[in-house]
């Protein structure tokens, strides 16, 4: 008998400590080499640990367990044989031909899902499509059997679920049994809560708004769009401009890319911007190396490979540590005006809110105009209120004459004038 002790790999620097998430296979399952048998949490990012031989596991942790990096949390038998009727799990991402087959026509009636069907992160988690669509409707995601991968829920389940009708059973609402449910923290969020209290407690926080006309980016995208898309393989989307006009400004005003470590005020000769994103583990911030050497194709791939791996739950702690300056964007959900708190170490956050048309004096008249609210929370210790405003006017400057971004934030005739 061959016994392999599988140990909890560093996640990254800094990590000393994991937490069982949840297993994806049972005690005394055969596995395979490479297959997924568990997510663990760490205080940065839900990783899934792949079975390093194939063979018989034997589980040492429990869900929940806090398990120190280097420490044996299962046993694989590499001895043991494959059972006849074994089902690889590892083959699962490769391309099936019947998968390509359409869908039925009749549309399939919404059902619970499955207990016994194995889950993973994104069962029941739907794509942003279809949560639009949900949204609209006043639909659960408990409403909706996804068949997308790993479980999520696509807009294809949900028009087929809204198109088959739900019954009585299928609305929810109070239950009224003044019942309470205990949830535990999973560790990032635990460690989410605890540095939002820190910034509150350590820093001297303050939050400086503006508006932006977004009348001449999204002309500019309509404009564009297609040969953009076409050109480039991704999308033209907001949070490109929005990135490009952050790092001009903050070559501008360096002392909004600093921080503070002991007694020093750090200043950076690069912005590593992170991005806040919403996913099934929660919100995390990956971070897009060199942001002020990117074109705006270059900034929306790469925000396009991070998201898709937050999202997915293979982001690594390398790519969501080290920025310098961090954007969110509320408006997505539908937040008019926030004061968004800074992502320690960093001393600034700019965020993002919705579009809402509104009607604004131009040229001495009264027009309507899609209008963005913008904040800027800073640290008051190392940014004056001189600095934060000019940075945050800046940006509204450069994002409502998109080509100044060509020029270093400059007006082009001056570029030409050579003023």
């Amino acid at each position: 008998m061959s016994v392999l002790e599988m140990r909890v790999p560093s996640p990254g620097e800094s990590i000393s400590e994991v937490e069982i998430a949840q297993w994806l296979v049972s005690d005394g399952d055969y596995v395979e080499k490479d297959q997924a048998i568990a997510e663990v949490d760490s205080d940065k990012a839900t990783l899934e640990l792949p079975a390093e031989e194939s063979g018989i596991i034997t589980l040492k942790a429990e869900e929940g367990d806090a398990v120190a990096v280097g420490a044996v949390v299962c046993l694989i038998d590499t001895s043991a044989e494959k059972p006849a009727d074994f089902e690889s799990s590892v083959a699962d991402d490769a391309p099936v031909a019947e998968a390509e087959k359409p869908a039925p026509v009749e549309a399939p009636k919404p059902v619970s899902p499955d207990p016994v069907a194995k889950k993973s992160y994104a069962t029941g988690v739907p794509s942003v499509a279809a949560a639009k669509i949900m949204n609209e409707n006043g639909i659960s995601s408990n409403q909706i059997n996804g068949t997308g991968k790993d479980g999520r829920i696509t807009k294809q389940d949900v028009v087929a679920a809204m198109a088959a009708g739900f019954s009585a059973n299928d609305a929810q609402g109070w239950g009224g049994s003044r019942e309470t449910t205990p949830k535990k923290m999973s560790m990032m969020r635990r460690k989410i809560a605890e540095r939002l209290v820190a910034v509150k407690n350590e820093t001297a926080m303050l939050t400086t708004f503006n508006e932006v006309d977004m009348k001449p980016i999204m002309d500019l995208r309509t404009k564009y769009k297609k040969a953009f898309a076409e050109h480039h393989e991704v999308n033209l989307g907001f949070m490109s401009f929005f990135t490009k006009a952050v790092t001009e400004a903050l070559n501008l005003y360096p002392s909004v890319n600093s921080q503070v470590e002991g007694k020093e005020m750090i200043m950076h000769d690069y912005a590593d911007i992170g991005i806040a994103v919403s996913s099934p583990q929660g919100l995390m911030v990956p971070v897009v190396r060199n942001a002020e050497q990117m074109s705006l194709a270059e900034i929306e791939r790469e925000i396009k490979r991070l998201a898709i791996k937050a999202r997915d739950g293979k982001i690594t702690p390398d790519e969501m540590t080290g920025g310098t300056f961090t954007i969110t964007n509320g408006g997505v959900f539908g937040s008019m005006l926030s004061t968004p708190i800074i992502n320690p170490p960093q001393s600034a956050i700019l965020g993002m809110h919705n579009i809402v048309q509104r009607p604004v004096a131009i040229n001495g008249k009264v027009e309507i105009r899609p209008i963005m609210f913008v904040a800027l929370s800073y640290d008051h210790r190392v940014i004056d209120g001189k600095e934060s405003v000019s940075f945050l006017v800046k940006v509204k400057e450069m994002l409502e004459n998109p080509e100044r971004m060509i020029f270093g934030s400059k007006d082009p005739v001056e570029v030409l004038l050579g003023l």
